[in-house]
């Protein structure tokens, strides 16, 4: 399943729950150049696009085109599947849409690590047999300790899928590591 974000899900969720999968209104909370750029990371995920609003039923309008016409944001059959939820019509993206038959959607790439930095000699010293403490990477990246901390939740867990683990060794203190490559 796609990961998504909190904000993604919930705007997900309710366009699912509109017969039109329409996404408009977005929460309230979520405003001006903030809803731009949640938009904007959408469309380009695939999640969401722009259609053609019909004013005339009341259809809210993200985007006027100014030649006197709007457009609307509706849910994809991509951003359904994201949450889980089967599109009634399997067919429904238009003709020559990523993922249609005309047109075959890219195979997602894993993100690699780039060898020689920081982030690398992190993982290395991670998958070493006896992993490593938060004062050995420190002393090898020059790194501050939250630094560390925040580079095995965020880029390690979060954006490489990596299970970062810890355990107590008596005399050593808690120690960092990854399962070998």
């Amino acid at each position: 399943m796609t990961k998504l974000t909190d904000t993604q899900a919930v705007i997900l969720s309710a366009a699912a729950q509109r017969d039109s999968h329409n996404v408009l209104p977005l929460p309230g909370s979520l405003r001006g150049g903030a809803a731009t750029k949640v938009v904007e990371t959408m469309i380009a995920k695939g999640f969401i696009e722009e259609v053609d609003a019909n004013i005339r039923k009341g259809e809210l309008v993200w985007r006027e085109t100014g030649d006197g016409h709007g457009t609307t944001l509706v849910a994809t059959d991509a951003g359904l599947a994201a949450i889980g939820v089967e599109p009634k019509d399997a067919n429904t993206a238009p003709e020559g849409a990523p993922g249609t038959p005309s047109q075959p959607r890219a195979a997602p790439t894993t993100r690699t690590p780039r060898e020689g930095t920081k982030q690398a000699a992190l993982i290395a010293m991670l998958r070493a047999p006896d992993g490593a403490t938060i004062a050995e990477i420190v002393a090898a990246t020059g790194w501050q300790p939250h630094t560390v901390r925040g580079a095995m939740a965020g880029p390690l867990k979060k954006k490489l899928g990596l299970e970062v683990t810890s355990e107590k060794i008596e005399g050593r203190g808690r120690v960092y590591s990854l399962p070998p490559a």
